[in-house]
């Protein structure tokens, strides 16, 4: 970050502590580029009120994007897109007691209703990743620094590839 950030601009946000696992994969990305972010719990369905109140504050709280993740029903993500006009990155949790391996979460993120947009990764590990460089890259928009972070990434992923022979 250009300026020594230290207020969260990213919200982390997921329906249960259980899914933190999967989640905690977004926060590592934002860690390894040094973008200040927090993670909450908050359940669209258990703790409605505070979920609200959570996405309609997020704004003059200083946050510029919002991650969130939730399975099963997964109404978290568009419910804070409904809250907020923040960007909200919809992450797919994939419950190990779902036999649906989480097809039911990416079906019930990805089916937002048209003027309520909730961009949305893949399920699991590779969503949440994914989700924190997509917060990345939207930070970077605003912020050289961060960018050029991100290009170096990206060389860096380039270049392992490049090296990659197989037997």
């Amino acid at each position: 970050m250009s300026q020594k950030q230290t207020a969260p601009l990213v919200g982390i946000a997921m329906g249960s502590r259980s899914d933190w696992d999967i989640m905690a994969h977004a926060s590592e990305v934002l860690d390894s580029f040094g973008v200040p972010h927090e993670s909450v719990v908050l359940s669209a369905h258990r703790t409605p009120e505070r979920m609200f109140s959570y996405g309609k504050e997020a704004i003059g709280r200083g946050l510029q994007v919002l991650i969130a993740g939730a399975g099963g029903a997964a109404h978290l993500p568009g419910m804070l897109a409904s809250a907020t006009t923040l960007p909200v990155l919809g992450v797919p949790v994939a419950r190990a007691d779902s036999m649906l391996r989480g097809m039911d979460a990416l079906l019930s993120i990805v089916q937002m209703p048209r003027g309520v947009p909730v961009p949305t990764l893949a399920i699991g590990v590779p969503g949440a990743t994914n989700a924190g460089l997509s917060a990345v890259a939207i930070l970077a928009l605003r912020d050289p620094d961060l960018q050029r972070q991100l290009e170096q990434y990206r060389e860096e992923q380039r270049a392992r590839i490049a090296e990659e022979t197989l037997p």
